[in-house]
């Protein structure tokens, strides 16, 4: 018994470091190609870029280590399947769940790290890579800027500008809404440049060669347009600049603070308590998966990889699309957050119990 469950284990554990590896890769890679534009073209500093993709561990983590449980599970076993080594086990008279116990106690640990990462590192991690990104804004605002699309970033100014080559600036649209009911002033350039200051929640933009609606003083809702060789505009970064806690950036200790001090301001609820059951039930996505692929794995009994792939990207989809759907449900206070959160995982693992069973009996 003690062979085979060691033998079991070993050809698991190959294709859980392989999964883990790609997939991590994969979704490293994704995230490279943006990381790698704020080098080039934006010319931020490498160290404060690789401080970002360390911030981004974890949370690839978070994903990846579940899929790769499914992966290594539902390969393996397959390939037990085919081989009839299955059905060799199961006439010596030998239980299903014996010999997988090593892999459900493998889950039921990387389900409790999980944890440690859902509830630590992942909130530390989100919260410090946005306090990064929001100082590269304030130092280098281009840097955080996108071309092409309308800026919101700071009060009273709505941006658009074209081109965007390190700190210089190409056609400059600036609309300033007047309030309701009133024409939105405008400002127009050709070329402009950022100058920073950071301490003050300020940027100052120079605009170079452009035209600008000024006010009618006799009549407020009327614009005479003025043209100008250099024009500098004072832009007051929202909030001062400061970054607040998200829920996802909050440890199940701070998420019950917060729970305790909005109740008595009899203001709802329902997304803390979303997010604190969510860290915890994503968390035992690895042993629910774990649960799941491995007597799926021997039902299908396929050696062809294109198949398990297929049906590693089905369960994977079905997982999360359950889980995204529960949570705007608990969100919205249309289920209660505990048994929103925990849907999935019953749902799934139940079907795990009951497949697992049934192999059992015959």
């Amino acid at each position: 018994m003690r062979i085979i469950r060691n033998y079991i284990l070993r050809e698991t554990i190959a294709p859980f470091i392989i999964s883990l590896s790609v997939l991590t890769g994969v979704m490293l890679m994704g995230n490279l190609i943006r990381l790698a534009d704020l080098i080039i073209n934006k010319g931020i500093n490498i160290f404060l870029v690789m401080k970002l993709f360390a911030y981004l561990m974890p949370f690839i983590l978070s994903y990846t280590l579940p899929i790769a449980c499914l992966s290594s599970v539902l390969l393996t076993f397959s390939r037990f399947s085919s081989d009839n080594e299955i059905i060799a086990i199961r006439s010596s008279g030998i239980n299903l769940i014996k010999i997988a116990s090593p892999l459900i106690l493998m889950g039921l640990i990387l389900s409790l790290f999980c944890i440690i990462l859902n509830n630590k590192l992942i909130p530390y991690t989100h919260f410090a890579s946005r306090r990064l990104l929001s100082d590269i804004g304030s130092k280098n605002p281009a840097a955080a800027l996108e071309a092409g699309t309308f800026i919101n970033s700071f009060q009273n100014n709505i941006l658009f500008i074209y081109r965007i080559d390190g700190n210089k600036l190409e056609n400059i649209r600036i609309y300033q809404p007047q309030g309701e009911g009133k024409p939105t002033r405008t400002i127009v350039a050709k070329k402009g440049e950022f100058i920073s200051y950071p301490n003050e929640g300020k940027i100052k933009l120079k605009l170079i060669d452009g035209t600008s609606d000024e006010p009618d003083f006799k009549n407020p809702n009327n614009f005479f347009k003025l043209n100008f060789r250099n024009y500098f505009l004072t832009l007051d970064l929202l909030k001062n600049n400061t970054i607040d806690k998200k829920p996802k950036d909050m440890t199940i200790k701070e998420l019950a603070y917060e729970i305790n001090k909005y109740k008595t301001l009899n203001i709802e609820t329902a997304v803390f308590f979303t997010e604190m059951h969510k860290k915890i039930s994503t968390a035992f996505s690895c042993f629910i998966f774990i649960l799941f692929g491995m007597p799926l794995a021997i039902i299908t009994h396929s050696r062809q990889k294109a198949i398990n792939f297929s049906i590693i990207f089905m369960v994977v989809v079905a997982y999360y699309l359950l889980s995204i759907g529960f949570e705007a449900l608990s969100i919205q206070n249309v289920i209660l957050p505990a048994g929103a959160m925990w849907a999935t995982n019953i749902i799934m693992g139940g079907a795990g119990l009951i497949l697992t069973f049934r192999l059992c009996e015959y």
